[in-house]
């Protein structure tokens, strides 16, 4: 197993850096990038990107003298800077790095995540892993509390389904199942907002955030109480969407398992339901479902929380690489998408490495061989 952890692990360097190098030639190639965005700043459609870069990039751009803003180039390669002073563009261009070749850029920015240096993003002010470190605990929270939830609830329900396949009880619970499949999560926030958290009905939870405003003056049992306490409509929110999928899949997995052979024999054999069912179904029917948990867990946290932080007015990670994207805040689009990837491609051989724990048959080694 070790030989095998080894090769994965060396495998992680060439897929990370070809993701990197995909998503680096898409993102430089398309329109309205950071110097088109200073750009709108100066010629007022966007005046606070303006002077943040002004503050943070290491060197004060004169957007406001007269030679920058007229008698400029007319065959500027840039969207709306016509009409600047070419020195300014230049200006520009070596503020962001944009004056050095595609090639070289992206040699040295996997030098520097190879030290994990993400650099400051452009229109903050701040170092890349401050910002990321700063909005993880509430993505966190969201998922974590999002997966728990999904698998308490998706497998007792599964194997209930499985144990009573056909029954009434089955019927009206795959009916609940394509309901909350069918309605997205975010609908179901807003709803839960209108009905829950003061809107025409009810007053019972809070409208956003996960803390009041006077939770530093709580004692440690009350934050506890006020934190979780804000987190019942949005993980509910998530959760209804997450669950139908894996209820079905250990439905379906146990059901494969019930009417094998070994099963059948058993049975025969005068082996209690119960028995046949925990000792030897349960841990193959588990199987995939179990080692599933670190893919599923990184599927929530960093793909079904944007529109859910946005509704309940969450400041997590979705938000944070949502406006990264909008105003193309390239160093931190750039380090989330390097720190996301190489998660992901950890996670994924932890799912491997839970697979042989679960089932100690399993071995990859051999597979290899």
């Amino acid at each position: 197993m070790g030989a095998y952890i080894f090769r994965r692990l060396l495998l992680i360097i060439p897929t990370l850096v070809a993701i990197m190098a995909i998503n680096f030639i898409v993102v430089q190639a398309a329109p309205g990038g950071p110097i088109e965005q200073v750009i709108a700043g100066i010629t007022g459609e966007g005046a606070d990107i303006t002077s943040r870069v002004s503050r943070g990039g290491g060197e004060n751009l004169d957007t406001g003298n007269s030679s920058s803003l007229g008698g400029g180039d007319s065959s500027s390669k840039y969207r709306g800077a016509q009409g600047l002073d070419p020195e300014f563009i230049a200006q520009l261009e070596k503020q962001f790095g944009f004056d050095k070749p595609l090639h070289t850029r992206f040699w040295e920015m996997l030098k520097n995540y190879a030290r994990f240096d993400f650099g400051d993003s452009f229109f903050q002010d701040r170092k890349v892993v401050d910002l990321v470190l700063d909005k993880m605990p509430v993505s966190i929270s969201l998922g974590l509390w999002t997966t728990l939830l999904v698998y308490l609830i998706s497998i007792p329900l599964g194997i209930l389904k499985a144990t009573r396949d056909g029954s009434r009880f089955d019927i009206w619970t795959s009916v609940a199942i394509i309901i909350g499949t069918a309605i997205p999560g975010f609908l179901f926030a807003v709803l839960l907002l209108v009905v829950f958290a003061g809107g025409s009905y009810l007053d019972w939870f809070p409208l956003g955030g996960l803390a009041s405003e006077n939770a530093d003056q709580m004692g440690a049992f009350a934050r506890i109480k006020d934190y979780f306490w804000h987190l019942v409509l949005p993980v509910t929110a998530m959760t209804i969407g997450g669950f139908a999928t894996l209820t079905m899949l250990t439905k379906n997995s146990f059901l494969d398992q019930i009417n094998q052979q070994y099963v059948l024999t058993a049975r025969a054999k005068g082996l209690e339901e119960r028995r046949v069912m925990l000792g030897h179904v349960f841990r193959n029917a588990m199987l995939i479902v179990i080692a599933g948990f670190p893919a599923a867990f990184i599927g929530i946290l960093f793909t079904g929380s944007l529109l859910i932080e946005v509704i309940f007015n969450l400041d997590g990670l979705g938000l944070l690489g949502f406006e990264a994207a909008f105003k193309r805040d390239y160093p931190l689009m750039f380090g989330t998408l390097f720190f996301f990837s190489l998660l992901g491609l950890v996670m994924n051989l932890v799912g491997d490495i839970t697979y042989t724990l679960v089932d100690p048959r399993i071995d990859f080694e051999s597979q290899d061989g």
